[in-house]
Parts: structure tokens; sequence; C-alpha cells
């Protein structure tokens, strides 16, 4: 089983990521963030296997990965369930939900019904306290390959990698307003999403940032 990977960022929009690795093969993986094309990343994976198909679901702390598969662990939900609750709400949020029984929080994820958030509940009261043994510390990290990807691997805590201090590109910006716009949304409602998107990752294409708009408007 992959439990994580390190190459080259080929291709990253804030939903997928695909992973050139030393070994010349390219993972395609679920990925809530967007890293810069061209960089070298380490990810945390989980491995799921079905019948028909395998999905690498990827995170950026081995804490996430574990909440994740704890989740997994749940009658009733399933892979895009669980990864639904770490990315869009969080590990300690999910925690707290679990330990105070805030089923609200829990059903702010997509995809998690009342029934659902219920189950999460009961089945994790005591087991979810353990997932904070786990480390916070990012295992990805960002730097401009020269011809070979070296198979080294930093786990330091490097968050700057999704909330660098960014620098906005004009041109990256104006492109992917004028898309927006050309999809029947107006300025005064995507600029600050976009602004905000910028602030949060680190995006080198304008198909990125109109793809995580959408995502919100």
């Amino acid at each position: 089983m992959i439990g994580l990977l390190q190459g080259e960022v080929v291709f990253s929009d804030g939903n997928e990521l695909i992973l050139f690795s030393p070994s010349g093969v390219g993972h395609q993986i679920y990925f809530q963030h967007v890293l810069p094309e061209g960089s070298i990343a380490a990810i945390f994976i989980s491995h799921i296997v079905k019948e028909a198909s395998e999905e690498l679901f990827g995170f950026r702390s081995l804490r996430e990965k574990k909440a994740f598969e704890m989740l997994l662990s749940v009658k009733g939900v399933g892979p895009k369930g669980a990864f639904a609750l770490v990315t869009s709400i969080g590990v300690d949020n999910i925690i707290d939900a679990i330990l105070f029984e805030n089923k609200k929080t829990l059903q702010k994820a997509p995809g998690i019904g009342a029934k659902a958030a219920s189950q999460i509940i009961l089945d994790l009261s005591g087991k979810a306290q353990k997932i904070k043994m786990y480390s916070k510390a990012s295992a990805t990290a960002t730097s401009v390959p020269d011809t070979v990807i070296q198979p080294t691997l930093n786990l330091e805590i490097i968050e700057e990698t999704i909330h660098a201090t960014p620098s906005y590109d004009s041109a990256l910006m104006n492109d992917a307003i004028m898309a927006c716009k050309e999809l029947g949304f107006t300025e005064d409602k995507v600029m600050p999403l976009a602004k905000r998107i910028l602030d949060e990752n680190q995006i080198t294409r304008a198909e990125q940032l109109v793809h995580l708009v959408l995502k919100e408007v």
C-alpha cells in the first residue's frame, strides 16, 4: 500500500494533483490544495483499493491521513465523504464535533447528512482523541527541480507551500476574471473570491484560479 509519495508536480487545480515520481510513474491524487506546477512535493497518501479501481487521496499531514482512515471505519461513510470531512472541516473541528456531539458541524461537509453525522459520533466517540497523537507537520515541500528529481524527503513543517505570501500576476487575474464573466458572473462577485484564493494558494495558471472560484460562487 502507498503511504507517501514524492515527486514533481505536473498538474494541480485544487481538486486533483498529478505527481511524477522519480521511478517514472505519474500518480493521480485527490488533493484539495493548489501546488506550484514544476515544484517538488511530498504528499501523505491513503491508498483505497476497490474491486474495479484504485484511488489515491492526498493529505498535507499524517494527522489528516489518520483522521481520514479513522472516518472510513464508520458504517455508511465512504472515501469521498471522509475526504470531504477532513478537507472542508478540518481534523481539529472533527474531533471537537465528535467529543461534544455536535452533528451540525459534521453536516457542513458535502455528502454528510444527519444520519451519517450521528453514526460518526456513535462510532468514534472513544477514538477521536487518539488522532491528536499524530503529527500535524506537513510533508509537503516545494523547490524548483534542476534536471533530476531528488528522492529525498523533508518532513519539516513548511506551511508556506500552501499559505505563501501572494505575488499577484495581473495577467493571470485578468484572464481568470474574463473567463468568469463569460460564464455569466460579475466582476464584483468574482474579484474578492479570486483575491482570497490567491492569498491561500500558489497558483500559476488562470484555469486553476477559475476552477477554485467556480467552486465557491
